[in-house]
This record gives structure tokens, C-alpha cells and sequence, in this order.
């Protein structure tokens, strides 16, 4: 080991050990990553918010009613239309991780978001076509009266070709914009900061304004037969959208890709793998580029933390290390293992995040089938029971206001973090509120129950007592999913930020699977012995009370694993890139953050 080498982690680079990964990576200082061709700031936000809204409204203005469509103008049974309907909904997730990995690793989040956004504006233009010609046979068939000319081979392709395409774009775009309205604020500037905190609440109201009006409006005209209608009203929303991110295209704040970071983890546990055998010295130093440059382009670096100990091997140097050129499988820089070291440290928070998105499935299911067996007349108006989570939308927008206008400031004060509640805080409360709805549709349940006439299908009870559960829900994921996209964003190293905003929606894909695999599970054991179980065909012979009950013990049961994941969670300490020094020493910007975290 060469002598002349100065102590401490993080501080060895001489001649003899030369930065690695020189082929593949650029080691450019990270500031250069940006390119300050524009100012960013809120006015570039701003139309990013907008383009949220329209996409999403132009995206439920297909998925809201697709069960509908699948049955009546396809002529498919529930059982098969609702088992398409969850098929093409994970695709939708998974279409998040393709487009955070091409954002992260080749594209860029501009390009990224611009090329998804056009797969997603063809797939709306083939849908509202291949409807309009060739499905919808005779015109104003599939109101639920008039059954539409069963579709051709052909007619079916081309539709199936075009809702994947707005699976396929729009799951695509989803995370990437979130992070990319992220961009546009510099952290090094404390207002900044703020506002970047602030993005995500109102990222999320754009979000649900533009689902309110399709729960609301577009849901009308599907569902009394106004398909095309529907659908060519959700594409000009989507072009509108398009029109809007292409807008700001002079102004935005751009952050370079940062290369393949599935190759730089595993080069990471390739490299510690290797060098299993060999004992880290005291006062021995780690491999770390010289300055502010860093081995992961466009990343600023990340300081060494203890845990995971076992991938601090891959950054010991060796003799064979010294010897011949560098290989970046056998040795990587500190940046490198944290990088891993972080995205393994975010795994538990966000396996505990799964039980939450089980509840927040409940509304597209058993909210609804068990608004169907309520009394939903008013007056001479039929209410349909999907139309109820517009309360759940309605709660989110008023929510998110009272959180940001009052709730953030009283809690800043009182704990003296400037953002009201850490992110995993708010989770926490999320987990809680979530927890709280099940219970309230429990008790629900149980109130109808006892007013069920033997012989009649529909509970004299009315479908407005589910208010407080939709209400809960809603305001649930205001400290949940807000907290979720700030959370991973804030936490995930620079070189996998849209990963980090992908983890949402993958863990509402998980929780659609788990909820599925909870049902058949509980059918399965309730069920035996010739009784209907918790969930039969026929509501009012079972107790999905029972089921809400459980879902509500799970949640506890998650929040008491979440609160010691949170505890034992680390934050990520990066390097200050505006160079705020002290005697030499980089500015720890993480303390604040780690103490916050420990008051979980």
C-alpha cells in the first residue's frame, strides 16, 4: 500500500490508482451535468403541472370506463373484462420502470417524457379511430340498451394495439415528469429547495384535478354511449398536454443521463464478491475520485455511511489493483457502493408502502361492489357507484391545500424543519389515515348489513354513509403518495432519480397483485364447507366486513414494521456541488435530515 497515500475514507486517489471507469463514465464535475441553457424555476414548472393534468385526464378518460367498454361493445363477461382491465393496468405500472431506466440511464428525462407523451398521443388517436369505424356498429351502441354488431378479429387487434399504446406511454411518462418538474429547482439555493418540496403536493393536485374531470364528465358520455366522444375528447386533452410540455422546452433545466445504473450496482457486488477474503485495515482508505469530479456522470458524490460494510470491499485497493489498467469489476469508487448502499436502504420503506396500496385498490373493487348493493337513488337520479370516488378526489384537493397552507406551517414551527413533517413521516401518518378508512368501511358494511331486506338486492342503506371512507382514503394519500414521491425522489442517488419516482407506481402494481392474492386466500379459507365466505357473489349473504377488518389489522401490523424501518433508515449524504467548505471540509447537509428522521 503506498505510504504517501493520506488517511481516511474517501481521501486515497495517487498516480497509481487512477480514477476507474474512465471508458464509461464521464467524471465531468457534476455541475456540468446541467445544462444552463434555461432558468427552470416555476414558470417551467408550471407547465409541467399543467401537462400532468391534461395527460391524466386524457389517460382515465380511457381507463375509468374500460371494464365498461370491454362488456358492452366487445361483449366480453365481467370475469374476463375485469381480468383484462387488471392486465393492462400493471402493464401501465410496469411501463414506469422502462421509462425511469431509459431517463436515468440514455435519454434524458426531456426526451424521455417527449417520446413516451407521442407513443401515448398514437395510442389515443389509433383508439378513437378503430372505435369510431370499425367498433362501435350501430352508432350509439354500448349505452347498456343497444348491443353493438359483435367486433371482427381485425377491429379487436387494433383496439387491443391501442390501449396498450396508452399503457405503454403514459406509464412511460408518468415517473419521469415528476422528477423532471424536480429538475427545474436547484437544491444549492434554500428557496429553491422549498419549492421543489412544494412541487410534489401540487404535482399530486394536478393529478387528481385532472381525474375529477374524468370521473365526472367523460365517465357521463361513456357511459350513455358517447364512446367516441370520450375517447376523441381524452386525445385532445393528450395533444394539448404535448403542446404545453413542448412550450417550455427553451426554459427547462436539463440533467444529463447518468449511464447504466443496473451495470454500476452490479459492478458494485461483482467487485465486493471478489474481494470477500480481503480485511479492511485500520486507517486504510476507500477509492474515491480526486475533487469534485465524480466516477458516475452527472452525479454529485456520496459520502461514505456504515451498513452494508460487506460492499465497502469493492473500493478497498489491492496490490492487483495497482497492477495493469483499471477494472472497474474489481474496484469502484465510494460514490459507486452508496449508490447501492441507497437504493438497498429504500427497499424496506417501500415494501412497507405495498399494504397501503392494497387499501387504495379497495376503491376501484369492493368500494364499488359495495356501493352497487346500497340505495344510490336520488330522487328519480341513479347514482352509479363508480361516481363515489369523486369524493375521494374532491378530499386530495381539499387536503392538499389545508396541508400546504396551514398544516405545513404550524408543524415547521413546531419542529423547526422548514417542510412541516419529513417525508417518512408523513408516510407514516398516510399508513394511519389508510388504516382509519378500512375501519370506516367496515363499520359501513355492518350498518348495511343490517338493513338488508331478505329477498331484495340493494341495502335500504344509503351510498352516501361510504363518504367518510372515500374521504379518508383521499386524504391518506395526500401525506402517503406526496411523501412516497418526495421520499424516493429526495433519497435516490442522481444517477437513479426517475427510478426512485417509478417506485410509487410499482408499488401500487404490487398492491393491485396483493390484493388479488389476499382475496382468493380468504375465499378460499371462508368459503369451505358449503358457506358463500366474505366475499360471494351475493354481498348480503357474506361479511366483507370481516375482509375490511383485516386489511385495516394488516395495515397495523405494516406500521408497526414501517416505524422501525424508518428508525433504522439512513439519508443519503451527498457533497455540496456549490463548494460550501469549511476548513476543508465538505458541508454535511444531512444531519438536520437524519435527526428528523430518528423523531419517527
Amino acid at each position: 500500500m503506498d505510504t504517501a497515500a493520506p488517511k481516511g475514507i474517501g481521501a486515497l486517489n495517487t498516480r497509481e490508482s487512477q480514477p476507474v471507469n474512465t471508458e464509461a463514465y464521464n467524471t465531468a464535475n457534476a455541475k456540468h451535468c446541467i445544462r444552463n441553457n434555461g432558468t427552470g424555476g416555476w414558470s417551467s414548472a408550471f407547465l409541467l403541472l399543467v401537462n400532468q393534468g391534461l395527460a391524466t385526464l386524457a389517460f382515465f378518460g380511457v381507463g375509468v370506463n374500460l371494464v365498461l367498454f370491454l362488456t358492452r361493445v366487445l361483449g366480453q363477461d365481467n370475469a374476463s373484462a375485469a381480468n383484462n382491465v387488471s392486465k393492462w393496468t400493471g402493464t401501465v405500472y410496469l411501463c414506469s420502470l422502462v421509462g425511469a431506466f431509459l431517463s436515468d440511464s440514455y435519454w434524458g428525462r426531456y426526451l424521455t417524457c417527449a417520446v413516451f407523451q407521442v407513443i401515448f398521443v398514437l395510442g389515443l388517436v389509433l383508439l378513437s379511430l378503430s372505435s369510431w369505424l370499425l367498433l362501435l356498429k350501430p352508432v350509439g351502441c354500448g349505452d347498456g340498451k343497444q348491443i353493438c354488431v359483435p367486433a371482427t378479429s381485425f377491429g379487436s387487434a387494433l383496439f387491443y394495439l391501442a390501449v396498450y399504446l396508452v399503457a405503454f406511454g403514459y406509464g412511460g411518462h408518468q415517473p419521469t415528469i415528476a422528477t423532471f418538474g424536480a429538475d427545474q429547482f436547484d437544491e444549492s439555493i434554500p428557496r429553491q429547495r422549498n419549492s421543489k418540496s412544494s412541487f410534489f403536493c401540487y404535482f399530486y393536485f394536478a393529478l387528481n384535478t385532472g381525474s375529477l374531470f374524468s370521473n365526472t364528465i367523460l365517465v357521463y358520455y361513456e357511459d350513455s354511449g358517447e364512446w367516441t366522444l370520450g375517447f376523441w375528447a381524452a386525445t385532445a386533452s393528450a395533444v394539448l398536454a404535448l403542446v404545453a410540455y413542448l412550450l417550455g422546452s427553451r426554459a427547462y433545466r436539463y440533467i444529463n443521463p447518468s449511464g447504466n445504473p443496473v451495470r454500476r450496482v452490479m459492478q458494485v457486488f461483482t467487485a465486493a464478491a471478489k474481494k470477500w477474503n480481503v480485511k479492511m485495515q485500520e486507517g486504510e482508505a476507500l477509492h474515491e475520485v480526486e475533487g469534485s469530479e465524480s466516477a458516475i456522470k452527472g452525479s454529485r458524490k456520496i459520502f461514505h455511511t456504515d451498513g452494508f460494510e460487506c460492499l465497502d470491499k469493492a473500493a478497498i485497493i489491492t496490490e492487483q489493483d495497482r497492477q495493469g489498467p483499471a477494472d472497474p469489476w474489481r474496484l469502484c469508487t465510494v460514490t459507486q457502493v452508496e449508490e447501492a448502499k441507497c437504493i438497498l436502504r429504500m427497499l424496506p420503506i417501500w415494501l412497507c408502502t405495498i399494504i397501503y396500496s392494497v387499501v387504495f385498490t379497495q376503491m376501484a373493487s369492493l368500494f364499488v361492489e359495495q356501493g352497487n348493493v346500497m340505495n344510490s337513488t336520488v330522487g328519480n337520479f341513479h347514482l352509479p357507484p363508480a361516481s363515489m370516488s369523486a369524493f375521494d378526489i374532491c378530499s386530495v384537493l381539499l387536503c392538499t391545500g389545508i396541508y400546504r397552507q396551514i398544516l405545513v406551517p404550524i408543524a415547521g414551527r413546531l419542529s423547526g424543519n422548514p417542510k412541516g413533517l419529513t417525508e417518512l413521516q408523513r408516510m407514516g401518518i398516510g399508513l394511519i389515515i389508510g388504516m382509519l378508512a378500512m375501519v370506516a368501511a367496515g363499520v359501513t358494511e355492518m350498518e348495511r348489513l343490517k338493513r338488508v331486506i331478505p329477498g331484495e338486492h340493494d341495502s335500504q342503506m344509503s351510498i352516501f354513509w361510504q363518504i367518510p371512507q372515500y374521504v379518508l382514503v383521499g386524504a391518506s394519500e395526500v401525506f402517503m403518495y406526496v411523501g412516497q414521491l418526495e421520499f424516493f425522489n429526495g433519497q435516490a442517488p442522481d444517477g437513479v432519480k426517475s427510478l426512485g419516482s417509478s417506485l410509487c407506481m410499482a408499488s401500487m402494481s404490487l398492491g393491485n397483485f396483493v390484493s388479488s392474492l389476499l382475496v382468493n386466500m380468504v375465499m378460499g379459507i371462508t368459503a369451505r364447507n358449503n358457506k358463500p365466505g366474505w366475499i360471494p357473489a351475493d354481498l348480503n349473504t357474506g361479511h366483507m366486513d370481516m375482509f375490511y377488518f383485516l386489511i385495516a389489522g394488516l395495515t397495523a401490523a405494516d406500521l408497526v414494521v414501517y416505524v422501525a424501518c424508518a428508525k433504522w433508515y439512513k439519508c443519503i449524504n451527498l457533497e455540496d456541488t456549490d463548494g460550501d467548505h469549511e476548513g476543508g471540509k465538505v458541508k454535511d447537509n444531512s444531519k438536520t435530515d437524519q435527526e428528523m428522521v430518528n423523531r419517527v
